[in-house]
């Protein structure tokens, strides 16, 4: 896949360099893509990686990360060039300053603001219910930790969820984009865990199904 990379933070870089390692064709989007910053980032990822301006990044994609902090999310959205028919995955959370809530909940969610920014597009919520770290690394002394994914466009879904897949998450279909307004409560329950309760970042979630019942 051609992957494009929009917020090269911690969760945005992180993702790029292992879909890369993957095989897929990653570039970064950057206002300065020739900085040594970008540069290093291209070459950690390896695979012909490299940076581009968001609008070339996302004219020259199929699948496009959106990574970004959500006080600017509509605003780049807006800027980058039309979306249309783009897998376009929401890695964002819709979090108030200094992790006090959601801006959005139970009667719609940040995903589904995505989506209105963002017209035409295949929007698939994921990759936002864990830190960075356990994206680097998603295994657990052999167990896999779960990455739910979700969204109204079922080819869009399956091509994210090989993705999660392919880097080591249990991958996990959670069904149309509207439970996205679980999935971002759900992502401040870790985030509240890790950083606020003294559990620290080195946790996943974990699914565990019995037959039968």
């Amino acid at each position: 896949m051609k992957i494009g990379i929009i917020g090269s933070g911690n969760v945005g870089g992180t993702l790029g360099v292992r879909f890369a390692g993957a095989g897929h064709t990653v570039v970064f989007a950057s206002r300065r893509p020739e900085s040594a910053e970008m540069v290093e980032l291209a070459a950690r990822a390896g695979n012909g990686a490299r940076a581009a301006t968001a609008a070339e990044t996302v004219a020259e994609s199929d699948v496009i990360l959106l990574a970004t902090p959500w006080p600017a999310t509509r605003e780049i959205l807006e800027g980058v060039g039309s979306l249309a028919g783009k897998v376009l995955i929401d890695a964002t959370n819709p979090l108030l300053p200094m992790l006090a809530g959601l801006e959005y909940g139970t009667t719609t969610s940040g995903a589904e603001q995505v989506e209105a920014w963002a017209p035409g597009a295949r929007v698939v919520k994921a990759f936002n219910t864990i830190g960075f770290n356990v994206m680097a690394n998603p295994s657990f002394g052999g167990a896999k930790a779960v990455l739910f994914y979700c969204g109204d466009d079922a080819a869009a879904k399956a091509q994210v969820g090989e993705l999660a897949s392919a880097i080591g998450f249990d991958a996990r279909d959670a069904g149309p984009l509207t439970q996205a307004r679980l999935l971002e409560p759900f992502a401040l329950m870790w985030i509240s865990l890790a950083l606020q309760h003294g559990y620290g970042r080195g946790i996943g979630f974990q699914l565990l199904e019995r037959g039968g019942e």
